[in-house]
């Protein structure tokens, strides 16, 4: 309730039922109010750029232009915007947010479920996971040796000639030491836009 004496305006709830219930798309007067009332919880998290590609995703699945898409479109929609979520995952997103199986959600809620699936599906955690199991002594580092074997052997196997152009890429000799906090930088930077 706090929040709603420093924000201008109605306070965030009145705002955030006015995006369930009508929609963000109505012009470029009504952009910015709407970008403000996507709520103070995604605002945060999510770029203006991120919000509008989740929506032209959305309204793909909208197809009655209603403001909302069917639970069964969830996991299409979130593969189409490169998220990877388990049949389980989405079910657990769900539940939730109290939706069954056959009900629709908003796009907020689709904000929140994209929001969190992107958060646990952080690349940096994943490989540092990775790292740390293969380096039973904690020094820091693995081996590239050990590294190439466990890229090769777990979970979505690479190829020798995947793993020959990732340490190429990542600048590591086939016989030297892998930093952990390097190596994971230098893999998750984003790709150049041509």
């Amino acid at each position: 309730m706090a929040a709603g004496h420093l924000l201008p305006g109605p306070p965030p709830s009145l705002a955030d039922f006015r995006l369930e219930a009508g929609g963000t798309e109505r012009g470029s007067g009504s952009s910015e109010r709407t970008g403000g009332s996507r709520g103070p919880r995604m605002a945060k998290f999510l770029s203006q750029d991120q919000i509008n590609e989740y929506k032209e995703c959305f309204s793909l699945y909208d197809k009655q232009q209603r403001g909302k898409i069917k639970a069964t479109d969830l996991m299409v929609a979130m593969r189409c915007l490169g998220a990877s979520p388990t049949p389980g995952e989405v079910q657990r997103h769900l539940q939730t947010h109290g939706i069954d199986g056959n009900g629709e959600l908003d796009f907020s809620t689709f904000l929140t479920i994209m929001h969190m699936q992107i958060k646990q599906e952080d690349p940096k955690k994943e490989i540092l996971l990775a790292m740390l199991m293969a380096d039973k002594e904690k020094k820091g580092y693995i081996m590239a040796s050990d590294l190439r074997s466990k890229l090769t052997s777990l979970g979505e196997k690479l190829t020798h000639k995947e793993v020959d152009d990732l340490f190429r890429e990542a600048g590591i000799e086939p016989n030297g030491k892998v930093k952990y906090d390097e190596f994971i930088h230098k893999i998750t930077l984003p790709g150049q836009d041509y």
